[in-house]
């Protein structure tokens, strides 16, 4: 069993507070993450999840939010879409390092946003970083961004669905 760090953003229903809905995980035993509660009806939970694989940790705390806030949506699983200068955070690297490797090699996956902020899929850019250049990402990281970008795109395909049933 290993520990993995990864996110979980919910959008909370009408007149469910952040406040309420931390009370509500902590009455059910899930204790295993950080809740940040900055915005009004949303709620962020960074987990330290304990299982035998990055999927089965997010699945496992997915099913769990499901279960204890039925009502919330999860919106966003992370690490996934990242700028630049977060992805180079989460990989140890410089802003500027990263950016340099943008510009020189043309095979460096292309953003799922263009725009002032541009956005990557974490884990496109560390298959490359070792594809290319050799540089072994964290294995851990890169299975938790492997993960979130498969929850996320099980949840949009979901919500996407869901629409087009209405």
């Amino acid at each position: 069993m290993t520990d993995y760090v990864f996110t979980l953003k919910l959008r909370l229903p009408p007149g469910l507070s952040g406040e309420e809905a931390v009370e509500r995980l902590g009455a059910a035993g899930c204790t295993d993450a950080l809740a940040g509660i900055g915005l009004a009806g949303r709620l962020a939970l960074e987990f330290t999840r304990e299982a035998e694989s990055a999927a089965a940790a997010v699945g496992q705390a997915m099913d769990d939010m499901m279960t204890i806030l039925p009502d919330a949506e999860i919106f966003e699983v992370g690490p996934d879409l990242l700028g630049l200068s977060d992805m180079a955070d989460l990989i140890g690297l410089s802003r500027q390092a990263l950016r340099k490797s943008m510009l020189a090699h043309a095979d460096f996956p292309s953003p799922v946003h263009h725009g002032s902020s541009a956005i990557w899929h974490l884990s496109d850019v560390l298959e490359w970083m070792e594809n290319r250049t050799g540089r072994r990402p964290d294995p851990m990281l890169s299975e938790v961004a492997r993960a979130a970008r498969a929850a996320n795109f099980v949840s949009e395909s979901q919500r996407l669905s869901n629409r087009a049933s209405a």
